[in-house]
């Protein structure tokens, strides 16, 4: 590999002929190869995005010349656009202020503008004018969590919860045995099932929106330690304005300290993101127990058969879908609790494990927003009920006995329950001949289906 001398306050450094970069991103390569991979292309797109709109809100202040302006600009709308993904190598475990992303984007930007312009543009003096690593990392942080969340995982979601609701819909005439400890209860509905699912995505969706209204409150504008030294007082306002048009979202800019020394914001962000990992891991356990079997399990439902289940036993069949995204909701755990360390790691006016709090938080949305669209499209969408089979087990619950606790009482009814399971009866058929009540009366108290609804079964008819 050829090489070129570059420079930077400690002295030169060889850097690839080819790279857009520089020195400071050159050492960051060379003293932070731990193997955590570089940081999100997403990460990369919002802090280009930051970098061209401070360029025109320079240029609009008279701080920067319109050429340099509009050179710095162009060259951000490219990396935006995605290209040059590969000059953004920095390991994501690197300065806590991730100030090294931060020089890697102001040198290839610089770079870019002054091929296109042959002026000289600085990546300190042009590209970071008005701006600290300390207000523009947590500000591409917050921006591009935001942009993950409006534009992946919400489709995601809408997708899943009108997937759940529209085949509860399809099974709503169903009745089924519902369960507590796991242990035969009361009947449910299907519709009623599907419906509680798509209720807990719609709870914890309207979590995660709570925590992008502080999200949206980005730190851009106060510099090293919150204070603004070195750029104007509008500077911070005029380029959330900037991100606003651009993106469609209302971004402020903060004022005073908040989100430079505390991550707050992005902690409660991922504090609803786990919200959502718990309900998607109790979905995926509910469909895989309703569709254990064929024979021995529950066997209620019966989801896509998607691949072969075993390499020895011929035939089997498993519920790869709920388990692969089960398995994504305890990954969400895990970065939940690093990015809840990570958010207490603030000292002073300065939390120094920026890069990884970014790197946790959009593999979550990304993850989140994979797995909801799996289960949307593999599962929910192909799934298929045995209703037979849930008759059949709805009929000879004993609980059932419990609609007649109003007219024969607890202790009456826990010894038809126990009678009817020894002997393995229909409860109706032992009520018949241990209560005075008529077949027709026990018909209408027992029937499943008005067992589903509000009320105390025979009231209406007393």
């Amino acid at each position: 590999m050829k090489y070129r001398k570059e420079h930077d306050s400690l002295g030169e450094v060889h850097v690839p002929v080819d790279a857009l970069y520089g020195a400071q991103t050159q050492r960051a390569i060379d003293n932070f190869d731990l193997g955590g991979g570089a940081m999100p292309g997403r990460f990369i797109t919002a802090l280009a995005a930051l970098k061209r709109t401070a360029a025109r809100v320079n240029e609009a202040s008279g701080l920067l010349d319109s050429e340099r302006a509009e050179a710095i600009a162009n060259a951000a709308r490219t990396v935006q656009d995605g290209d040059h993904a590969q000059q953004f190598p920095v390991d994501v475990f690197q300065t806590g202020s991730g100030t090294s992303s931060n020089m890697n984007m102001n040198e290839v930007l610089a770079r870019l503008a002054s091929r296109a312009t042959a002026l000289d543009v600085h990546p300190n003096d042009h590209v970071n004018m008005c701006q600290s690593s300390n207000d523009v990392i947590p500000s591409a942080l917050q921006l591009s969590a935001c942009l993950a969340v409006s534009e992946d995982l919400y489709p995601a979601l809408t997708e899943l919860e009108e997937a759940l609701r529209r085949r509860g819909e399809e099974f709503s005439g169903i009745v089924k045995t519902g369960r507590t400890h796991l242990m035969d209860a009361m009947p449910v509905r299907l519709d009623q099932e599907f419906g509680s699912w798509a209720g807990q995505l719609r709870g914890a969706r309207e979590g995660i929106e709570a925590a992008l209204v502080r999200l949206r409150c980005l730190p851009i504008g106060g510099t090293a330690v919150g204070t603004g030294v070195n750029a104007p007082a509008d500077f911070g306002p005029a380029v959330a304005r900037g991100l606003s048009a651009h993106t469609g979202q209302p971004f402020s800019s903060q004022e005073g300290f908040r989100n430079l020394g505390n991550q707050d914001a992005a902690v409660a962000l991922s504090g609803q993101l786990n919200v959502l990992a718990t309900a998607l891991m109790k979905i995926c356990n509910d469909l895989r127990w309703m569709n254990s079997g064929p024979l021995a399990g529950l066997g209620e439902i019966q989801l896509p058969a998607l691949q072969p289940g075993s390499s020895i036993m011929p035939g089997k069949v498993n519920p790869v879908i709920p388990e692969a995204v089960a398995m994504i909701c305890a990954q969400v755990s895990g970065l939940h609790v690093a990015i809840t360390i990570a958010g207490q790691s603030g000292n002073f006016q300065l939390n120094v494990m920026l890069p990884l709090l970014a790197h946790n938080l959009l593999q979550t949305i990304e993850l989140l927003a994979n797995g909801s669209r799996a289960l949307a499209q593999r599962a929910i969408a192909g799934l298929s009920v045995n209703e037979d089979r849930m008759q059949e087990a709805l009929a000879r619950s004993p609980v059932l006995v419990t609609a007649l606790n109003s007219r024969i009482g607890y202790e009456k009814g826990a010894a038809i329950a126990k009678t009817a399971l020894a002997a393995g009866r229909p409860v109706l058929e032992v009520a018949m001949q241990e209560t005075d009540l008529t077949r027709e009366e026990l018909e209408a108290l027992l029937d499943p289906r008005r067992l589903t609804e509000p009320g105390i079964p025979g009231a209406e008819d007393s």
